[in-house]
């Protein structure tokens, strides 16, 4: 049960830019190609400096039923980090007095328009060099291909860079937070679905990608899954298939259902990670964690993300979902326990922000320390 955000009528717009084009691919040839690295992306479980947040959700976007709940998952998730990291949440003016009364004195409220809670797509991929200089990563989020209205969300990357007087670091590419994991060591998990995908990347070949990202964020292997296009506005990220637990081992997201589009493609996942290497040559130790087999009725939809991949590390910490299935969710409990010792595993009940086809790790972005 798998199952997250169809393609929403949330100000739809129509994608102009989905021919494929040499032009579009050349763009990356001036930089990916010729340049070496001075910029590494750190695993989520180095220790953060900061978790970003978005007080996001509108009475347009997500309904009178989903809205106050959605809002009051958002607080719910802020304050169980803020036990641990500081919380920095970008929140509409208008919308400021009710985030301050639902996440309180703990959570630092930074005014900034926007237009939605996704903020792991829509702000900046956090980069360090060699000396500890902090960059972060533009991807020119472009509303998951055109697919919903982002032009504030557009502008959140170069904002929060500046608030942190982080280097903002430009790129042709366009992706979003989601569909990149790294493990800190080199090593990258992709699904073609999202990244090459004529919707963000037209003509742009894995060659070219892996070049590109090899500059921004320190790559050295990218492992590369298929995922689905076109079930979901995301086109398959793979925050909901694949994590890394520690460089050399990967958690991985399994559909139980026969009859859901996720079964087989978390299978065929399953076969590609247990064959893969990473960039150090170590054969990956893969991990499956089977989703829930039923979930509370209150907010079930066709949107509803049922899946414990999702899950947000941070310092002393793994913050998890939990959908009502006792023997899913004590093992899914267990298991982090297991692949995360040392931290606590807090599993929270964010069944809005699930109806909104979202997970944790969606509405988060680390700023390593």
């Amino acid at each position: 049960m798998l199952t997250r955000r169809n393609v929403l009528n949330r100000g739809l717009v129509i994608s102009g830019g989905a021919l494929v084009t040499d032009a579009f691919a050349n763009r990356f040839a001036a930089t990916g190609q010729t340049q070496s690295s001075t910029w590494h992306m750190p695993d989520e479980g180095a220790v953060h400096t900061a978790t970003w947040m978005a007080f996001g959700p509108s009475m347009k976007d997500w309904g009178a039923k989903l809205l106050p709940v959605a809002r009051e998952n958002l607080a719910t998730i802020a304050k169980a980090i803020a036990t641990y990291e500081p919380v920095n949440m970008l929140v509409r003016e208008e919308d400021y007095d009710t985030a301050a009364r639902l996440c309180g004195p703990a959570i630092s409220l930074v005014v900034q328009p926007i237009d939605d809670l996704w903020l792991r797509d829509t702000g900046p991929v956090f980069v360090k060099d060699q000396s500890g200089r902090a960059g972060a990563v533009g991807f020119n989020f472009n509303g998951w291909g055109n697919k919903q209205k982002h032009d504030r969300d557009a502008e959140i990357a170069g904002f929060v860079a500046r608030k942190v007087a982080a280097e903002f670091i430009e790129t042709n590419l366009v992706l979003e937070g989601g569909g990149i994991e790294v493990d800190g060591e080199g090593t990258a998990i992709i699904t073609e679905s999202c990244v090459l995908n004529a919707n963000r990347n037209p003509g742009l070949g894995k060659a070219q990608c892996e070049a590109e990202l090899s500059r921004l964020l320190g790559l050295q292997k990218v492992i590369w899954l298929p995922g689905i296009a076109g079930k979901d506005i995301t086109d398959g990220h793979t925050d909901f298939y694949a994590r890394f637990a520690a460089p050399g081992v990967v958690m991985a997201g399994l559909e139980p259902d026969p009859s859901s589009f996720d079964h087989a493609v978390t299978k065929r996942h399953q076969e590609i990670l247990q064959q893969s290497t990473d960039a150090k040559g170590r054969k990956l130790k893969v991990v499956m964690l089977q989703g829930p087999s039923t979930v509370r009725s209150k907010y079930e939809n066709k949107e509803f993300a049922a899946g414990y991949i999702n899950f947000y590390v941070c310092n002393g910490a793994v913050i998890v979902p939990e959908f009502g299935d006792r023997t899913a969710d004590t093992n899914t409990r267990d298991t982090l326990r297991d692949l995360f010792p040392g931290r606590e595993v807090i599993q929270l009940n964010i069944d809005a922000i699930a109806a909104g086809g979202g997970g944790i790790h969606c509405t988060t972005q680390q700023q390593p320390g």
